[in-house]
């Protein structure tokens, strides 16, 4: 490989946090907290280091935190051997960015509250976001975590032959440290032949004691933190299903 790598890799990664709030007060403060906590200035923290990580340089930065809730931030970065001068910087707005946007939610009636990051991650050329996976991880509570890598377009080698992939993946999982892994029920969905990759994680046990907002397990009898446990492993388990698997 030499010369101008005219290969896009698009890693999208969407992470899922759930919350117990006995009531409708706390779910609100719970959905105040989460807020401040993921604010886009440390939002924009994060998607500094990923930045940093992959080796690329930042161009532009926009970030907006938003009423009622939620934030967003947009990088726009661009590799050493694509440094752009002058107004034609935002040529490369559509091949090499990073965005992420948080969705805070809940519903008074199920006592849940979840929290979603949706992070975005598009580079061209040698540029490849999956050694960011373990930080971004470990930067969020993440309860369920779907993640879609894809390569598209090509580029050649010396010999002129063209190459649509220039590295070895056969899983996202690969990329993700066995300490991390080990934690986690983890799905692969890959279509090879379209370098195509999927992978959908959500976690092993469910420690009622996590998942509670400003209450002690302790607080509530054993037959209600049963059903406490039970609504909560339901949820998790749609949400990585993406349906609606208990007809709610």
């Amino acid at each position: 490989m030499y010369g101008f790598n005219n290969l896009t890799k698009a890693l999208s990664f969407n992470i899922y946090d759930v919350c117990y709030a006995k009531s409708a007060k706390e779910q609100k403060d719970y959905i105040a907290y989460i807020d401040e906590q993921y604010n886009s200035e440390r939002l924009t923290q994060i998607l500094r280091t990923l930045t940093d990580m992959i080796g690329a340089n930042i161009l532009n930065i926009s970030y907006q935190d938003y009423e009622p809730q939620g934030s967003s931030v947009t990088i726009l970065i661009a590799e050493d051997s694509m440094i752009p001068v002058g107004s034609t910087r935002l040529a490369h707005l559509d091949k090499s960015h990073v965005t992420v946007h948080t969705y805070p939610e809940y519903h008074p009636e199920t006592s849940l509250a979840t929290f979603r990051v949706d992070i975005d991650v598009a580079t061209c050329g040698k540029i490849t976001p999956l050694s960011t996976l373990d930080y971004l991880i470990g930067s969020f509570d993440s309860d369920i975590i779907t993640m879609d890598y894809r390569v598209r377009g090509f580029t050649r080698d010396v010999n002129g032959r063209k190459c649509f992939l220039d590295h070895k993946i056969t899983s996202i999982q690969d990329y993700i440290d066995a300490d991390i892994l080990k934690h986690y029920n983890a799905v692969d969905i890959n279509v090879y032949e379209a370098n195509l990759f999927h992978t959908k994680m959500i976690v092993r046990e469910v420690e009622l004691q996590n998942y509670l907002f400003h209450t002690d397990e302790d607080e509530f009898p054993p037959e209600v933190r049963l059903e406490i446990r039970r609504n909560l492993e339901q949820e998790m388990m749609e949400i990585f299903s993406g349906r609606n698997v208990y007809g709610q």
